[in-house]
């Protein structure tokens, strides 16, 4: 999980992160336990709950713990460094490029969301979201392909919209800020599909970024990027267990 600050911490929220800091590095919590409930917390620390929520949230961003809706709270196992991620929009990255910014949307449909994605947003199984697939061009030649996955519950705005017209990764970006982000990078071959979309050969290499974003009404979307061949990273930034953590405005949009 990758926070931004939540903005300024009170003296009370900070001795709160003090002493659950204390109990984790002392392993009274250790990894991989789930701590009291936020409501327990406040009982014991004669704290509003919000203030224990602040304290909480400031453990999350060092990394010392891991927070799910509606799956309590733990204690990290093998902690490791954060950091802030501002997310790009593509069609500036296309024209910094000095190419033409072009989008289109390839299917569109309100469907129910299949385990694998109901799991990466923290959802039941079979929820309703909008699907939608769009490619983005740089002079009429693809750039990247998205599969996305919408929780219209978490932004409201989004359910009278025309998706059909709408760059969603433009509009969530200047629209619904996030409180968390998770951003992960793999490889895969191309299928026959996106070999289509990308203009390139089935079983192509191709770079994938996966970018999950929650704000305080829950998860807001999900989406796997595939980078069209050749696509640069900027080695800026952290790499761990697996995945890539970008310092802040280093990162490919997604």
């Amino acid at each position: 999980m990758i926070d931004k600050p939540l903005g300024s911490t009170s003296p009370k929220a900070q001795n709160i992160a003090n002493e659950v800091r204390r109990r984790i590095v002392e392993r009274e919590w250790r990894q991989g336990e789930r701590i009291p409930d936020e409501a327990d917390l406040a009982i014991e620390f004669d704290a509003a709950r919000a203030t224990v929520n602040k304290a909480l949230q400031l453990l999350a961003d060092e990394g010392l713990l891991e927070r799910r809706r509606r799956a309590g709270t733990r204690v990290t196992i093998n902690p490791v460094r954060k950091a802030t991620v501002t997310i790009s929009i593509v069609r500036e990255q296309v024209e910094q490029a000095g190419r033409v910014y072009g989008h289109r949307v390839v299917a569109l449909r309100h469907s129910p969301a299949p385990p694998a994605i109901a799991a990466r947003l923290g959802l039941s199984p079979g929820k309703v979201l909008v699907h939608m697939r769009a490619v983005h061009y740089g002079d009429g030649q693809p750039f990247q392909l998205e599969d996305r996955w919408i929780n219209t519950d978490s932004v409201p705005e989004l359910k009278t919209f025309d998706f059909w017209q709408l760059n969603a990764n433009e509009w969530l970006v200047q629209n619904a800020p996030y409180l968390g982000a998770e951003l992960t990078f793999s490889a895969a071959n191309a299928d026959a599909r996106e070999a289509r979309l990308l203009q390139t050969q089935p079983g192509q290499a191709l770079l994938i970024m996966h970018r999950t974003t929650w704000n305080d009404l829950g998860p807001i979307t999900t989406v796997r990027v595939a980078c069209q061949p050749g696509h640069l990273i900027s080695t800026e930034g952290i790499y761990h267990r697996g995945s890539w953590t970008p310092d802040e405005g280093s990162a490919p949009a997604v």
